[in-house]
């Protein structure tokens, strides 16, 4: 197959610092030309993902009119040169309005909150050839009211990239690791470690403006370097598989509807068990009592805390192998896209 994917026009391709559905289009594009396929990229001009072609938008901005007009023309120009048999787009839904009476078979992923709306703009926009998947069954629910075809494929990790260890000390920390703001709930972490008289780490980036800024001087600072509450600052991926194959459990009691969460799946990748609450997309991650635990309380969470030796780390290193590996979720959209071109019609 000749396969031309496109990511959004801010971050390269693999992402420099952070950027989540970058470095899945990076691994994405990896795992398909080892499977034998052709791949074609578009994306930011800094990108160095080793695609078989590798095109730039010109426009820097998803949010500019002008250069959303310019980056879905180049779309156009791309498919015209390139001529790959599937579109397959985590990029601005707009961008594939020139190709609206394109009968070729086109992609687009949802990674983030969506809804009808945006479905039924899409089949406009994207035309009948247009089909969607989601990062999760949660994701696609959302969507499908607005019609179309709908295929839940969860994001992805790559398990050798994470230290696993099957066994840490009876007073290993817990983990908070994510963008430290409210509705990820980093203030409820520190509450349950000290409830349960654990030590805690958090780590991840934090607003250094508005209200989140505020949240952070407010609800988390005047913790820090007190009760064996501790901040480790951004990590990188060797900071993060280090942090997590020595933490007892990820400690992330979430405020809102996570679309996905891979931080989920990378701790079970290092065989690290989950502690969060059930929302969103988390009971498609985590198996309760068997990969971590859901909780909706302070004594739940803590409950929770003191049975972690009663489950099985390799338990988790097997659900991410099993579920959440690239090679796993690779073949999945492999699958998906010859499907598509099976039922691809003749090209205009």
């Amino acid at each position: 197959m000749r396969i031309l994917l496109t990511a959004d026009p801010e971050i390269p391709v693999p992402p420099l610092h952070y950027g989540g559905i970058e470095r899945i289009v990076d691994a994405l594009a990896r795992g398909l030309a080892a499977r034998g396929h052709e791949v074609g990229l578009l994306a930011h001009p800094g990108s160095v993902c080793p695609a078989a072609r590798c095109f730039a938008w010109p426009g820097a901005s998803s949010g500019r009119a002008w250069d959303t007009l310019r980056n879905a023309l180049t779309l156009r120009r791309t498919v015209r040169h390139f001529a790959p048999g599937l579109v397959h787009s985590f990029s601005r839904l707009a961008y594939l309005a020139p190709l609206r009476f394109h009968t070729l078979p086109k992609i687009m992923s949802y990674q983030r909150h969506t809804g009808p709306r945006q479905a039924r703009w899409g089949l406009r926009l994207g035309g009948p050839s247009l089909s969607f998947t989601g990062c999760s069954e949660f994701i696609c629910s959302q969507g499908r009211p607005g019609g179309g075809r709908w295929d839940p494929i969860h994001n992805f990790v790559e398990p050798s990239q994470f230290t696993f260890t099957e066994t840490v000390p009876h007073d290993a920390p817990l983990l908070f690791l994510s963008r430290v703001e409210r509705i990820k709930g980093p203030d409820l972490a520190i509450a349950i470690a000290r409830a349960a008289g654990r030590r805690l780490i958090i780590a991840g980036n934090h607003a250094d403006s508005g209200p989140e800024h505020a949240f952070w001087e407010r609800e988390i600072v005047p913790h820090l370097g007190r009760d064996g509450i501790d901040y480790a600052g951004p990590v990188d991926n060797a900071a993060k598989s280090a942090l997590l194959a020595k933490s007892a459990a990820l400690l992330l009691p979430i405020r809102w509807d996570e679309p996905f969460g891979i931080v989920f799946a990378e701790a079970f990748a290092a065989g690290t068990p989950v502690i969060t609450t059930h929302r969103g997309a988390t009971p498609e991650i985590i198996t309760h009592g068997e990969t971590g635990y859901f909780a909706a309380t302070l004594h739940e969470a803590v409950s929770a805390v003191m049975a972690l030796p009663s489950l099985s780390r390799r338990r988790c290193r097997e659900e991410a192998e099993r579920r959440f590996s690239a090679g796993s979720i690779i073949a999945a959209y492999e699958a998906l896209y010859l499907q598509r071109l099976g039922t691809r019609g003749t090209a205009t």
